[in-house]
């Protein structure tokens, strides 16, 4: 008896996106999320500024694919943290057309509003359960990946 061939399933490339956050029991949370809700997605995790621009650079560099997306919490730990990321990211003649997500605890107007400022594409407060992040993330992904053109960034 002849033995068939199999057909393997190609796996297709990972779309990375870049988690900004601080806070490594929030990551653990936020990396469980994306992978049930966003199984497309290649999760980056940075925990602080220099990080994050050292990172950018490099793909810059070396001719490795920028993210296509990057998350990131404002409060890095502190407020003028996050701001400064996203002063550095939107002040670069490249960067600037990453889209950027705030993801944060902070429903502080003035957070949100000097963020969208800040050319943000959007704002999310964090969800408390699971199961809103979630909920959350579903749909964030419906949203990102089926709604919206997002920019090829062809370093």
């Amino acid at each position: 008896m002849t033995k068939l061939p199999t057909t393997k399933r190609r796996k297709l490339p990972r779309i990375p996106i870049l988690v900004v956050e601080d806070n490594a029991d929030q990551w653990l949370i936020i990396r469980s999320a994306l992978a049930q809700c966003f199984p497309e997605v290649e999760p980056l995790w940075m925990n602080n500024n220099l990080q994050v621009l050292q990172y950018l650079e490099n793909c810059l560099s070396t001719e490795k694919q920028l993210p296509r997306l990057v998350l990131t919490d404002l409060y890095l730990p502190r407020r003028e943290d996050g701001f400064s990321l996203l002063e550095s990211i939107k002040g670069h003649s490249v960067f600037r057309q990453l889209p950027v997500v705030i993801l944060s605890n902070s429903e502080d107007s003035k957070d949100i509003e000097k963020s969208y400022a800040l050319s943000i594409a959007s704002y999310i407060v964090k969800p408390v359960t699971y199961h809103q992040w979630l909920n959350c993330f579903y749909t964030f992904r419906r949203y990102w990946l089926e709604a919206v053109r997002l920019p090829s960034h062809s370093n």
